[in-house]
């Protein structure tokens, strides 16, 4: 399991948006659906499975990876980790 959470001072919809850049890219990347459920964006195929919930404040990002993926957890989480810190937080 990969848990990684974010600050940013965000309005809502900003935050929602930079939700969506995130999003995009693991979509792309990775063949995900991806879906919003209230501020909660869950995505999935088979292998992979997570949420991007936003909160005031902070963004928390969970990836369950099947076998076949859990060996690139490390470089899965990197990778997810410096994009959410460009869009959430403008570095």
């Amino acid at each position: 399991m990969i848990n990684i959470i974010q600050e940013h001072n965000l309005t809502p919809d900003a935050a929602r948006a930079a939700a969506e850049q995130v999003a995009q890219k693991l979509a792309r990347e990775f063949d995900l659906a991806c879906q919003w459920q209230g501020d909660v964006l869950r995505f999935e195929r088979s292998g992979i499975e997570g949420a991007l919930t936003l909160l005031p404040q902070q963004a928390q990002m969970q990836i369950k990876l099947g076998m076949m993926y859990g060996m690139f957890a490390p470089a899965i989480q990197s990778k997810v980790a410096e994009k959410m810190r460009k869009v959430f937080a403008g570095a």
